[in-house]
């Protein structure tokens, strides 16, 4: 049960956070041109709210909603999420938002996403000082990478050391570094002791989509960290600290290809050749039903060195703008994949973020995923879509160059089609997820 309610726990409170913030962009610049806020809620409320308080002598309730999509504040003479026609029918107060001049109310729609990428920054530059920068350096991996069919097909090899994408030096194996290599012309890898140059299709992204396999991952010995109590590897007289070094026909026996092989073994037995105390010594295994045998590895962390490069507070600053902006650049560009059949079902709901969180807290850990999500929700909030903030920033743009104001008429049609197509998204992105859920 742990394992589903933590990662839930840190979900919401990351998610709140972020709602908190975006809004009190908006809210914070509303009142500072002195537009009346009506609500400021964490979460949707539909009906009824969980909790709700209106300070004395303020015009502002703020609460907290039953529906976990987001947030909103309700900004006086604005058609937003609330869609209160009735309000825009009466007279124009001067406390309101139509009654404001275009470039205060492009500031006020262009608060939240700022906020939310301050917040990004933020986080990224504590994240830098006080953890330091922790990662296994790609040439410290001396067996390489492990690659997925899609990018065995783009031509790599398993044993590939990754070294550079077009002119980008490859140190480490992260996000930045796979969006390097998907949108490279050229990658150069060291393989048997010598550099090769891979050219790029441009079809890896799909391809990896398609496949739903991944990329690559390192090429790590198969160490044995536990044995499960009455598991068919304790039955084989396995023992913590073995590590494979052959199985079935094959003398190799780096981690995933053993994974692969006790997958053919379900039921049967297959040999294998272990290293224990400096002896070979010689196990016959069967995998159960599933191919799984019953152990848990050792992790990257205690099989490989680990690189810490440290901040000072100065240094910190910088690298947590261009870690924000490095983030940002490699979300928008990874975008174009939605809109093909393979990333349209790669789409993922709150279960998929929910998965980002692991199932015990980690501070930094949990910084690391709410400053990316801080990233990806100012991004998605700035696409032109009536409902998000985009949308009004795009009729505000158009007011400011054509110095037509758009009728009310139009911007009420156009937020109702944007919220059904969100709510269409949404649910969409959410149906993928229970499906994934059950039938992966």
């Amino acid at each position: 049960m742990e394992h589903i309610i933590v990662p839930t726990l840190q979900f919401f409170l990351s998610l709140s956070l972020l709602v908190v913030i975006h809004e009190f962009g908006h809210f914070l610049f509303a009142r500072i041109f002195k537009i009346r806020v009506e609500k400021f809620y964490i979460f949707f409320n539909p009906w009824f709210s969980l909790f709700k308080f209106k300070p004395k002598n303020s015009d502002t309730t703020f609460g907290v909603g039953w529906l976990p999509l987001g947030g909103y504040v309700k900004i006086a003479g604005m058609i937003d999420e609330s869609m209160d026609t009735e309000q825009m029918k009466r007279p124009v107060q001067d406390w309101e938002f139509r009654s404001k001049p275009a470039w205060q109310r492009l500031i006020v729609m262009i608060a939240g996403v700022t906020f939310n990428f301050i917040l990004a920054i933020g986080l990224y530059t504590m994240i830098s000082f006080h953890f330091g920068e922790k990662y296994i350096a790609l040439q410290d991996a001396k067996s390489g990478m492990e690659f997925s069919p899609a990018a065995l097909k783009a031509g790599f090899q398993d044993g590939d050391v990754l070294l550079r994408a077009d002119d980008i030096v490859l140190d480490q194996f992260n996000e930045d570094a796979f969006y390097n290599i998907a949108n490279a012309h050229t990658v150069v890898v060291r393989r048997a002791g010598e550099e090769v140059s891979l050219t790029m299709d441009g079809n890896l992204m799909q391809d990896i989509l398609q496949e739903k396999k991944g990329f690559a991952t390192f090429r790590m010995p198969f160490v044995v960290d536990s044995i499960i109590k009455g598991s068919r590897a304790e039955l084989a007289g396995m023992m913590t600290g073995d590590s494979i070094i052959s199985v079935g026909d094959s003398a190799q026996a780096f981690m995933g290809h053993c994974i692969d092989v006790f997958a053919d073994h379900r039921n049967r037995n297959v040999s294998v050749t272990v290293m224990r105390n400096k002896e070979e010594v010689q196990l016959i295994l069967t995998p159960d039903i599933h191919g799984k045998i019953g152990v848990y590895m050792k992790p990257l962390s205690a099989l490989f060195p680990i690189t810490t490069k440290r901040y000072t507070l100065l240094e910190s600053i910088p690298n947590g703008l261009q870690k924000s902006v490095r983030k940002l650049t490699g979300y928008a560009n990874s975008m174009k994949y939605v809109f093909t059949k393979e990333g349209a079902e790669s789409l993922g709901g709150f279960i998929s973020i929910g998965r980002l969180f692991p199932n015990q807290f980690d501070a930094e850990t949990f910084w690391e995923i709410t400053a990316f999500l801080s990233v990806i929700l100012a991004f998605m909030n700035l696409l032109p879509i009536p409902g998000l903030d985009g949308g009004h920033i795009m009729f505000l743009l158009y007011e400011i160059i054509t110095r037509k104001k758009p009728s009310q008429k139009a911007l009420i049609r156009a937020q109702m089609i944007g919220m059904i197509f969100l709510m269409t998204l949404i649910l969409f992105a959410n149906t993928n997820d229970v499906i994934r859920f059950l039938f992966n």
